[in-house]
């Protein structure tokens, strides 16, 4: 595994980001780990966090675009701190925009903030975990709308490696539906073989009997690919 996505994982787990224990989804499912992506709220954190994703977006060479699009309202930070570190680190000097959850009709107006989307543009999609890919469905069409863009991709933090709406997880399906790369910093499987009876600053967070709930877990609601 790249050292980045072991550091990432670890970083998650001491900004509480990422849990283990007893927790209920916003789809009713019952899950022994939990992603709260609410919990990064420090500059530190969002230099960190900048970087891991530009590292998971500079490991896809193919990868072609010019601008960062993120989602209201969690993907606003990521796009603006992933574009900061491109531009700093890999001296790619990626425009980035985000949407209003309501259109403005005043001042400037319109549903986007920051690069006003211009035919041609490639947009890659910056998300922070995507389950049955809403926002996402919601998004493509928008920024589509606005000019003749092309969706160059979609990167979330964890590939949480659960079904979406159907039997595939929800990145297959949206790979496939629209036709684009999407993929993870890190996923479910390599959180797990990273994080199994580990010791994070001294406390093992992924013993033996939380890897067995997250193996039942999956029986039930993992993707099936």
């Amino acid at each position: 595994m790249l050292l980045y996505k072991q550091q990432f994982i670890e970083f998650m787990v001491r900004s509480g980001v990422l849990t283990f224990g007893d927790f209920v989804t916003k789809s009713g499912r019952k899950t022994p780990f939990f992603i709260n992506t609410g919990n990064y709220k420090t500059g530190a954190q969002l230099v960190k966090l900048g970087q891991y994703y530009a590292e998971a977006v500079m490991n896809n060479p193919d990868l072609q675009f010019n601008v960062l699009f993120g989602p209201a309202y969690k993907g606003i930070p990521l796009a603006v701190s992933t574009s900061m570190i491109l531009s700093e680190k890999f001296n790619k000097d990626a425009a980035f925009c985000f949407n209003r959850k309501e259109a403005k009709d005043h001042g400037e107006g319109g549903t986007l903030i920051g690069h006003t989307l211009k035919n041609g543009d490639k947009v890659l999609i910056i998300e922070d975990v995507t389950t049955a890919g809403t926002s996402v469905r919601e998004s493509i069409p928008m920024l589509k709308s606005i000019a003749d863009v092309t969706i160059a991709g979609l990167v979330v933090s964890v590939d949480r490696m659960e079904q979406g709406t159907g039997t595939k997880g929800a990145l297959s399906e949206l790979r496939d539906e629209f036709n684009i790369p999407a993929f993870s910093i890190v996923s479910l499987a390599e959180i797990i073989e990273h994080l199994h009876n580990r010791e994070i600053d001294g406390t093992v967070v992924l013993n033996n009997d939380i890897l067995e709930r997250i193996h039942e877990y999956r029986k039930l609601y993992g993707s099936q690919e």
